[in-house]
């Protein structure tokens, strides 16, 4: 069986890449965090032991496989070394420093890849430099959903809307070209000619649906070019497919992705930001059926329940926030309320800090656990058909992202 098989966001998980923060999230000050797409700065040991539990659950339920690894085995080899090395410092207008990295083993090359790689102070112009870093922090990598995205049987790497973001998809990119747990065919959504403001396309605008019904964010992360892109892509499936398209807000930040306002639960369940996604509202939802290699529909649609409805997908809503005001659903939505993560049909994980979210998920038959109480076999999931496992999110949620964001997941039963 292919090592890549993603055809739903609720088969049960049978692969899936993580990367715990490290030092790179603290390798920022308030003067730079904007920079670093942060609103604010977040304390890492905090972070970590919040991770600790997300990883930790993982890792008791399925494969799990961390991506600071997987970098460290394929940098062993030297020619894949050099390529990576040059590829980022040329990138990143830092030629000067690709015999000095080099020069370095996998374990203290890999980290330097991800933690940033030091300035060193020696010449007028370093000296009177205000960075600290030659090559950057990736501050947001353990947000691992956005650079590679899985899509049928092909890995999508993702063209980044922000700079700073490039070398993380350059890393997923080398991990899927290059390990031999995986060894696939990458498909790269570049276009040297195009701006970012032009063309950009990230994994947490991306659900799989159904084999033949996809979603897509069109937003400040992912433009129409973007979205043409992952067009030409489904077009090549020889059955009829279909892309649902919901256009989001520019603001506030919380918005950057589709899945920060929609997620699947279950074959027949999902979560929403009901004033987004039912609601009357002026962003536009979009279908277009493609078949035979070509588009043969472009319209406006109701919305997105709607119109999964007509393909055969009746799905019943939870709501990030619950359903009694709306100032409480945007507090929810703004900490990733409506960003689930599904191990399988009807048992996904999410914040335990969103807690009229929760107690709706409870209303629609969704047991509510906390993922200590697995860990430490107080609970035993087995007997339990439909639940949510409840992770610590007070810092995690800082960073703008939930569980679903900081999961990339490569295979999936169909």
């Amino acid at each position: 069986m292919s090592a890549i098989q993603v055809y739903s966001e609720t088969g049960d998980l049978e692969g899936v890449l993580l990367h715990p923060p490290g030092p790179e999230v603290e390798n920022m000050t308030p003067k730079n965090a904007e920079r670093a797409l942060y609103s604010d700065i977040l304390n890492l040991s905090v972070a970590r032991r919040e991770y600790n539990q997300l990883e930790c659950i993982l890792q008791h339920l399925v494969p799990t496989y961390r991506i600071m690894d997987l970098l460290k085995d394929i940098l062993r080899s030297s020619e894949i070394r050099e390529k990576i090395v040059k590829k980022a410092c040329y990138h990143e207008g830092q030629p000067l420093l690709i015999d000095r990295l080099l020069d370095l083993n996998e374990t203290i090359l890999a980290k330097q890849l991800v933690q940033g790689v030091p300035l060193e102070r020696n010449s007028l112009t370093a000296y009177l430099s205000n960075e600290h870093f030659s090559l950057r922090p990736l501050h947001n990598f353990f947000f691992t959903r956005d650079a590679a995205v899985t899509l049928g049987d092909r890995i999508l790497i993702s063209r980044m809307a922000n700079r700073v973001r490039d070398r993380e998809a350059m890393i997923m990119q080398a991990i899927f070209d290059y390990h031999p747990r995986f060894r696939v065919q990458t498909v790269h959504l570049d276009d040297g000619a195009a701006s970012r403001e032009s063309l950009s396309f990230e994994g947490g605008d991306l659900l799989i649906a159904a084999d033949n019904i996809t979603l897509a964010g069109l937003g400040t992360r992912t433009t129409s070019r973007g979205i043409d892109f992952l067009i030409k892509m489904l077009a090549e499936r020889k059955e009829k497919q279909h892309l649902l398209i919901q256009e989001l807000p520019t603001s506030p930040e919380s918005f950057i992705h589709l899945d920060m306002t929609f997620t699947l639960l279950d074959h027949d369940s999902c979560m929403i930001y009901e004033p987004l996604i039912l609601k009357s509202n002026k962003y536009q939802s979009i279908q277009i059926d493609i078949e035979n290699g070509k588009v043969v529909s472009i319209r406006n649609v109701e919305n997105l329940l709607k119109a999964l409805k007509d393909l055969g997908m009746d799905l019943k809503p939870s709501f990030c926030g619950g359903i009694k005001d709306t100032m409480t659903q945007e507090r929810e939505q703004w900490h990733s309320g409506a960003n689930f993560f599904a191990i399988g049909p009807g048992k996904i994980i999410g914040y335990n800090r969103n807690v009229h979210t929760l107690e709706n998920l409870n209303q629609n038959g969704y047991e509510i656990i906390g993922s200590k109480d697995v860990l430490n076999g107080k609970t035993d999931l087995s007997n339990i058909d439909k639940y949510v496992l409840t992770i610590d999110g007070a810092e995690l949620s800082r960073g703008g992202g939930g569980v679903r964001c900081m999961t990339m997941p490569f295979k999936r039963k169909r």
